[in-house]
Protein backbone atom coordinates (compact mmCIF):
# COMPACT_ATOMS: atom_id res chain seq x y z
CA UNK A 1 0.00 0.00 0.00
CA UNK A 2 1.47 3.58 -1.10
CA UNK A 3 0.61 5.73 2.01
CA UNK A 4 0.84 8.85 0.02
CA UNK A 5 3.09 10.77 2.39
CA UNK A 6 6.50 10.50 0.20
CA UNK A 7 8.23 13.95 -0.08
CA UNK A 8 6.45 14.64 3.62
CA UNK A 9 9.10 16.16 6.25
CA UNK A 10 8.53 15.00 10.13
CA UNK A 11 9.95 15.45 13.17
CA UNK A 12 10.69 11.90 15.35
CA UNK A 13 11.50 12.79 19.17
CA UNK A 14 13.76 10.13 21.04
CA UNK A 15 14.79 7.93 17.85
CA UNK A 16 17.96 7.01 18.01
CA UNK A 17 16.87 3.53 18.99
CA UNK A 18 14.07 1.59 20.25
CA UNK A 19 9.93 2.38 19.35
CA UNK A 20 11.05 6.44 17.82
CA UNK A 21 13.33 4.28 15.46
CA UNK A 22 11.33 1.85 14.36
CA UNK A 23 9.14 4.99 13.67
CA UNK A 24 11.90 6.65 12.17
CA UNK A 25 12.63 3.75 10.00
CA UNK A 26 9.38 3.17 8.78
CA UNK A 27 8.44 7.04 7.56
CA UNK A 28 11.90 6.82 5.86
CA UNK A 29 11.02 3.93 4.04
CA UNK A 30 7.89 5.80 2.72
CA UNK A 31 10.31 8.46 0.97
CA UNK A 32 9.64 10.30 4.41
CA UNK A 33 12.42 13.43 5.35
CA UNK A 34 12.97 13.34 9.06
CA UNK A 35 14.49 15.38 11.97
CA UNK A 36 15.66 13.22 14.38
CA UNK A 37 16.36 13.77 18.57
CA UNK A 38 17.92 12.20 21.23
CA UNK A 39 20.24 13.54 23.59
CA UNK A 40 23.07 10.91 22.81
CA UNK A 41 24.91 12.17 19.68
CA UNK A 42 27.08 8.50 19.01
CA UNK A 43 23.89 6.61 18.82
CA UNK A 44 21.52 9.51 17.27
CA UNK A 45 24.42 10.18 14.05
CA UNK A 46 24.39 6.49 13.67
CA UNK A 47 20.62 6.22 13.07
CA UNK A 48 20.46 8.89 11.13
CA UNK A 49 23.41 7.80 8.39
CA UNK A 50 21.99 4.45 9.00
CA UNK A 51 18.19 5.78 7.30
CA UNK A 52 20.25 8.19 4.91
CA UNK A 53 22.04 5.33 3.22
CA UNK A 54 18.83 2.85 3.51
CA UNK A 55 16.53 4.69 2.54
CA UNK A 56 17.91 7.85 0.52
CA UNK A 57 15.93 10.77 2.72
CA UNK A 58 16.86 13.75 3.94
CA UNK A 59 17.55 12.82 7.88
CA UNK A 60 18.86 16.08 9.89
CA UNK A 61 19.80 14.73 13.39
CA UNK A 62 19.38 17.11 16.72
CA UNK A 63 21.36 15.83 19.93
CA UNK A 64 19.29 17.62 22.33
CA UNK A 65 17.50 17.02 25.92
CA UNK A 66 13.88 18.00 25.01
CA UNK A 67 12.73 18.21 28.44
CA UNK A 68 14.68 21.31 28.58
CA UNK A 69 13.42 24.32 27.22
CA UNK A 70 16.76 24.79 24.98
CA UNK A 71 16.38 21.59 24.08
CA UNK A 72 13.07 22.04 22.52
CA UNK A 73 14.09 25.29 20.76
CA UNK A 74 16.68 23.23 19.34
CA UNK A 75 15.32 20.94 17.98
CA UNK A 76 12.01 23.36 16.83
CA UNK A 77 14.75 25.22 14.90
CA UNK A 78 15.56 22.16 13.00
CA UNK A 79 12.25 21.01 12.06
CA UNK A 80 10.43 24.17 10.74
CA UNK A 81 7.07 23.40 9.03
CA UNK A 82 7.30 19.19 9.95
CA UNK A 83 3.79 17.63 8.46
CA UNK A 84 4.46 14.94 10.93
CA UNK A 85 5.04 14.99 14.27
CA UNK A 86 5.71 12.04 16.42
CA UNK A 87 6.70 12.53 20.24
CA UNK A 88 8.16 10.19 22.61
CA UNK A 89 10.04 10.11 25.62
CA UNK A 90 11.90 7.64 28.05
CA UNK A 91 9.31 6.67 30.97
CA UNK A 92 9.83 7.65 34.58
CA UNK A 93 11.58 5.05 36.73
CA UNK A 94 9.38 2.05 38.30
CA UNK A 95 9.19 2.33 42.37
CA UNK A 96 6.31 2.70 44.76
CA UNK A 97 3.87 4.88 45.90
CA UNK A 98 5.33 5.45 49.79
CA UNK A 99 8.95 6.76 47.27
CA UNK A 100 7.57 9.05 44.73
CA UNK A 101 7.71 13.09 45.66
CA UNK A 102 6.78 16.18 44.26
CA UNK A 103 9.79 16.40 42.35
CA UNK A 104 9.86 13.25 40.65
CA UNK A 105 6.16 13.96 39.50
CA UNK A 106 6.80 17.04 38.29
CA UNK A 107 9.39 15.50 36.44
CA UNK A 108 7.45 12.77 34.80
CA UNK A 109 5.21 15.94 33.49
CA UNK A 110 8.13 17.60 32.03
CA UNK A 111 9.01 14.27 30.41
CA UNK A 112 5.46 12.30 28.91
CA UNK A 113 3.01 15.67 29.37
CA UNK A 114 4.65 18.76 29.07
CA UNK A 115 6.96 18.25 26.85
CA UNK A 116 4.47 16.62 23.85
CA UNK A 117 1.95 19.52 24.45
CA UNK A 118 4.69 21.77 23.78
CA UNK A 119 5.27 20.36 20.49
CA UNK A 120 2.18 19.91 19.41
CA UNK A 121 1.38 23.77 20.64
CA UNK A 122 4.14 24.46 18.36
CA UNK A 123 3.87 22.70 15.09
CA UNK A 124 0.05 22.03 14.67
CA UNK A 125 -0.71 25.94 13.47
CA UNK A 126 1.54 25.29 10.24
CA UNK A 127 -0.30 21.98 9.92
CA UNK A 128 -3.79 23.55 10.12
CA UNK A 129 -2.76 26.41 7.84
CA UNK A 130 -1.01 24.41 5.38
CA UNK A 131 -4.13 21.61 5.89
CA UNK A 132 -2.50 18.60 6.21
CA UNK A 133 -0.67 17.44 9.32
CA UNK A 134 0.05 14.01 11.13
CA UNK A 135 0.64 14.02 15.45
CA UNK A 136 0.95 10.58 17.28
CA UNK A 137 2.18 10.48 20.43
CA UNK A 138 3.84 7.62 21.74
CA UNK A 139 2.04 7.04 25.18
CA UNK A 140 1.57 3.31 26.62
CA UNK A 141 -0.64 0.46 27.68
CA UNK A 142 -0.70 1.97 31.19
CA UNK A 143 -3.27 4.59 30.14
CA UNK A 144 -5.54 1.76 29.72
CA UNK A 145 -4.73 -0.59 32.30
CA UNK A 146 -1.95 1.22 35.32
CA UNK A 147 0.84 -0.99 35.69
CA UNK A 148 1.50 -0.65 39.78
CA UNK A 149 5.10 0.02 40.11
CA UNK A 150 4.73 2.75 37.09
CA UNK A 151 2.65 5.19 38.67
CA UNK A 152 4.35 7.98 37.47
CA UNK A 153 4.38 7.03 33.72
CA UNK A 154 0.47 5.83 34.60
CA UNK A 155 -0.38 9.43 35.91
CA UNK A 156 1.68 11.49 33.54
CA UNK A 157 0.29 9.90 30.19
CA UNK A 158 -2.94 10.15 31.10
CA UNK A 159 -2.78 13.59 31.34
CA UNK A 160 -1.36 13.94 27.84
CA UNK A 161 -4.70 11.41 26.62
CA UNK A 162 -7.13 14.18 28.10
CA UNK A 163 -5.48 16.88 26.56
CA UNK A 164 -5.12 14.93 22.77
CA UNK A 165 -9.09 13.81 23.57
CA UNK A 166 -9.71 17.24 22.91
CA UNK A 167 -7.79 19.02 21.17
CA UNK A 168 -7.68 16.76 18.45
CA UNK A 169 -11.44 16.81 17.83
CA UNK A 170 -11.07 20.76 18.07
CA UNK A 171 -8.70 20.52 15.13
CA UNK A 172 -10.09 17.71 13.13
CA UNK A 173 -11.76 19.56 10.74
CA UNK A 174 -8.69 21.39 9.24
CA UNK A 175 -7.10 18.05 7.90
CA UNK A 176 -4.68 17.62 11.04
CA UNK A 177 -5.25 14.25 13.21
CA UNK A 178 -3.85 13.47 16.51
CA UNK A 179 -3.86 9.90 18.11
CA UNK A 180 -1.68 8.16 20.57
CA UNK A 181 -0.20 4.86 20.43
CA UNK A 182 -0.33 2.50 23.35
CA UNK A 183 2.59 -0.18 23.22
CA UNK A 184 2.51 -2.72 25.56
CA UNK A 185 5.11 -5.17 25.85
CA UNK A 186 8.00 -4.55 23.34
CA UNK A 187 11.59 -5.38 23.33
CA UNK A 188 13.38 -2.56 24.02
CA UNK A 189 15.80 -1.34 26.44
CA UNK A 190 12.94 -0.05 28.87
CA UNK A 191 11.74 -3.49 28.78
CA UNK A 192 15.24 -5.26 29.78
CA UNK A 193 14.84 -2.05 32.35
CA UNK A 194 11.94 -3.28 33.63
CA UNK A 195 13.21 -6.79 33.67
CA UNK A 196 16.05 -6.05 35.76
CA UNK A 197 14.23 -4.54 38.18
CA UNK A 198 11.80 -7.25 38.28
CA UNK A 199 14.44 -10.17 39.09
CA UNK A 200 16.15 -7.93 41.81
CA UNK A 201 12.81 -7.51 43.85
CA UNK A 202 11.77 -11.22 43.58
CA UNK A 203 15.14 -12.47 43.81
CA UNK A 204 15.18 -14.57 40.38
CA UNK A 205 16.98 -13.96 37.41
CA UNK A 206 16.75 -11.27 34.57
CA UNK A 207 16.07 -14.36 32.20
CA UNK A 208 12.86 -15.82 34.39
CA UNK A 209 11.57 -12.45 34.79
CA UNK A 210 12.03 -11.63 31.16
CA UNK A 211 10.12 -15.63 30.53
CA UNK A 212 7.43 -14.87 33.49
CA UNK A 213 6.57 -11.40 31.97
CA UNK A 214 6.35 -12.83 27.97
CA UNK A 215 3.74 -15.38 29.58
CA UNK A 216 1.48 -12.72 30.27
CA UNK A 217 1.48 -12.13 26.55
CA UNK A 218 -1.53 -13.87 24.50
CA UNK A 219 0.70 -13.49 21.67
CA UNK A 220 3.28 -15.64 22.88
CA UNK A 221 5.88 -13.05 21.96
CA UNK A 222 7.41 -9.52 22.43
CA UNK A 223 6.87 -7.00 19.87
CA UNK A 224 9.47 -5.24 17.45
CA UNK A 225 10.00 -2.15 16.92
CA UNK A 226 9.49 -2.58 13.42
CA UNK A 227 5.74 -3.47 14.49
CA UNK A 228 5.21 -0.54 16.09
CA UNK A 229 6.96 2.00 13.52
CA UNK A 230 4.68 0.46 10.70
CA UNK A 231 1.41 0.98 12.71
CA UNK A 232 3.23 4.62 13.48
CA UNK A 233 3.35 5.02 9.46
CA UNK A 234 0.08 4.28 8.66
CA UNK A 235 -1.10 6.72 11.21
CA UNK A 236 0.94 9.42 9.59
CA UNK A 237 -0.63 7.93 6.27
CA UNK A 238 -3.42 9.73 3.49
CA UNK A 239 -5.50 6.57 4.53
CA UNK A 240 -5.80 7.24 8.33
CA UNK A 241 -7.41 10.96 8.03
CA UNK A 242 -10.30 9.50 9.35
CA UNK A 243 -8.78 8.37 12.66
CA UNK A 244 -9.01 11.02 15.45
CA UNK A 245 -8.21 11.16 19.09
CA UNK A 246 -7.95 7.55 19.50
CA UNK A 247 -5.92 5.11 21.56
CA UNK A 248 -4.62 2.46 19.94
CA UNK A 249 -2.96 -0.28 21.85
CA UNK A 250 -0.38 -3.06 20.42
CA UNK A 251 0.04 -5.65 23.37
CA UNK A 252 -0.38 -8.64 21.97
CA UNK A 253 -3.75 -9.08 23.09
CA UNK A 254 -2.78 -8.39 26.67
CA UNK A 255 -5.22 -5.90 27.85
CA UNK A 256 -7.97 -8.01 28.74
CA UNK A 257 -11.36 -5.84 27.51
CA UNK A 258 -13.50 -5.68 24.79
CA UNK A 259 -13.05 -1.95 23.80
Amino acid sequence: MDLGIKGRRALVCASSKGLGKGCARALAAEGVDLVLNARGSQALEATADELRGQYGVQVTAVAADVTSESGQQAVLDAAGDVDILVTNAGGPPPGLWSDWTRDDFIAAFDANLLTPITFIKALLPGMTERGWGRIVNITSVAVKAPIPVLGLSNTARSGLTGYVAGVSRQVAGTGVTINNLLPGLHDTDRLATLDKVDADARGISVEAARAARMATVPAGRFATSEEFGAACAWLCSNQAGFVIGQNILLDGGAFPGAM
